[in-house]
């Protein structure tokens, strides 16, 4: 069953709003109220999965399908979060070249017609090359990937930064490692009863 649903992303990323708007569907962006930082404690690959529920469950909304999702880089166990500044970018960059992290991407729907939520988690392993300092500082001048864990941008010049990425086979989605791994995104819709190709526009 599908239909004339509101669908909602919960979400300020020019990222995630563009890879929604491939699908050719009506939907809104809306800012979650959600502290990113309120969970210190978590592993980072449950650290994603909380705060894309919370994002999705976090607007007041009686009748829609709200879109939640959060990515975070993960070395050796520690979560990088967004450096904010050049500076902090620039250090990021420097502990990760020439070594692995994983890059988890979560997300979340929320109907709230019924209360259910539904989610599903990506994990790429991500090897960095090795980076001189001209590198690192050159890049971060040039992409200015402040807003994004882990410092880089793939779908700019942050790809020449790596050496490989490895889709993990049983959740990679490789739409994931934008920010939004659309065809999980997709599926959990279609749980909810939602499916796009039933959709006209």
């Amino acid at each position: 069953m599908s239909g004339p649903r509101r669908v909602v992303l919960a979400s300020t990323s020019k990222y995630r709003r563009a890879l929604l708007e491939r699908l050719g569907v009506a939907f809104e962006a809306i800012a979650p109220d959600c502290d990113e930082a309120a969970h210190p404690e978590l592993a980072p690959l449950e650290l994603a999965r909380t705060l894309a529920r919370e994002k999705a469950t976090s607007l007041r909304l009686d009748d829609a399908l709200v879109i939640g999702s959060d990515q975070v880089v993960d070395l050796d166990g520690e979560v990088l979060g967004k450096p904010h500044t050049a500076s902090a970018a620039e250090a990021q960059l420097r502990r990760m070249a020439g070594r692995a992290h994983r890059l988890v991407t979560a997300v979340a729907v929320h109907d709230t017609r019924t209360g259910r939520i539904l989610d599903a988690v990506d994990v790429h392993t991500m090897t960095m090359r090795p980076l001189d300092e001209r590198q690192i500082a050159g890049y971060v001048a040039h992409d200015g990937p402040l807003d994004c864990a882990g410092s880089y941008l793939l779908e700019r010049r942050g790809i020449a930064l790596f050496d490989r990425v490895e889709a993990d086979p049983e959740t990679a989605d490789d739409t994931a490692i934008i920010g939004l791994p659309v065809m999980k995104t997709l599926r959990l819709l279609r749980e909810l009863g939602y499916d796009v190709l039933d959709v006209t526009s």
